[in-house]
């Protein structure tokens, strides 16, 4: 097998499993799935309020919420309790199923403290068992095992949901965040969960910063990923176009709230705040270019306005 990456220069960089570092390495595109046939039944039983499908769908999950202190989300507003949904996202496609994120990993809603120890202080998990995203996907009727793809907007705890947890996935991250993630910052250090991400036999493919930006998943337009730094070294968003809705901007926590997308705020989680704000200008001039209809991260308010899976989903 080879191992395909992006240099620091942008370069394709082949090379043998034996030479990469760690027991996680990148490698080529994870081959097209044949899908079971009682998942494609599933997919064409689902109820639909709005019509039929067009067959490329983004259904909007979330795996409970998080109980904290309004500074650990707008940085510097204050110390009041303020609680934040986590979300996470399916699409169905043709060529395969994906997932962004996950959301919190099932380990958090078994045992909250073992899992993330004193970080539970700061950002405390309101999640039931059944929120993970594994059965959260079979309510929409994808099997775990139909999965090809989990992108990773970045390593952090409340994002890591599907590591390890869908069986034949290919994940793709950007190579600065998982080296990043193996050795943050101490301010950085709670957000990282280690045995979310450092697993054995995990298939990565590592995307290259700025050189890779823009990556068009299937080729298609449908799902691109946008490098967004900042909040995380390898933070990365999503433009997703769909058939019939069009443009959607996932910015994940590039932006967390309305506020922080209208410059009212940097995120309470920061390793450039220079980043953060370049990063927010620049989704904006993606979101202004194509009309798109965006989805910031966590705010409680605006994400009560989308439309939620199991019961609906865009297309």
């Amino acid at each position: 097998m080879k191992i395909v990456e992006f240099d620091d220069k942008g370069r394709r960089v082949e090379s043998d499993p034996g030479s990469v570092p760690r027991k996680a390495a990148a490698s080529a595109l994870a081959p097209r799935p044949v899908f079971a046939r009682s998942d494609a039944a599933a997919h064409q039983s689902q109820p639909r309020r709005r019509g039929a499908s067009s067959g490329i769908e983004l259904h909007m999950f979330q795996t409970g919420t998080l109980r904290t202190k309004l500074k650990y989300i707008k940085m510097n507003q204050g110390e009041s309790d303020f609680e934040i949904p986590v979300p996470w996202f399916l699409i169905k496609h043709p060529l395969g199923n994906v997932v962004i994120d996950g959301g919190n990993a099932i380990e958090a809603a078994i045992d909250k403290r073992g899992h993330w120890g004193a970080v539970v202080d700061a950002y405390d998990p309101v999640m039931a068992i059944a929120d993970n995203c594994v059965d959260q996907c079979k309510s929409v009727g994808v099997d775990p095992h139909n999965v090809r793809y989990v992108l990773q907007s970045h390593l952090h705890l409340d994002h890591t949901g599907a590591l390890g947890h869908f069986p034949k996935v290919q994940y793709v991250v950007h190579r600065v965040e998982y080296d990043y993630a193996f050795n943050p910052h101490w301010f950085s250090k709670g957000a990282y969960i280690r045995a979310d991400f450092d697993r054995p036999g995990l298939d990565w493919k590592f995307l290259g910063g700025e050189y890779t930006d823009h990556f068009d998943l299937y080729g298609d337009g449908t799902i691109r990923t946008i490098f967004t730094p900042g909040h995380s070294p390898g933070h990365q968003s999503f433009l997703i176009t769909l058939p019939n809705s069009g443009p959607i901007l996932l910015t994940i926590d590039a932006a967390y709230t309305v506020d922080h997308w209208n410059n009212l705020a940097l995120p309470g989680l920061v390793v450039s705040s220079a980043d953060a704000a370049n990063s927010v200008a620049k989704l904006r001039r993606i979101a202004e270019t194509t009309g798109a209809t965006v989805v910031t991260g966590h705010d409680p308010v605006t994400w009560e306005t989308f439309r939620k899976a199991p019961n609906d989903f865009y297309d």
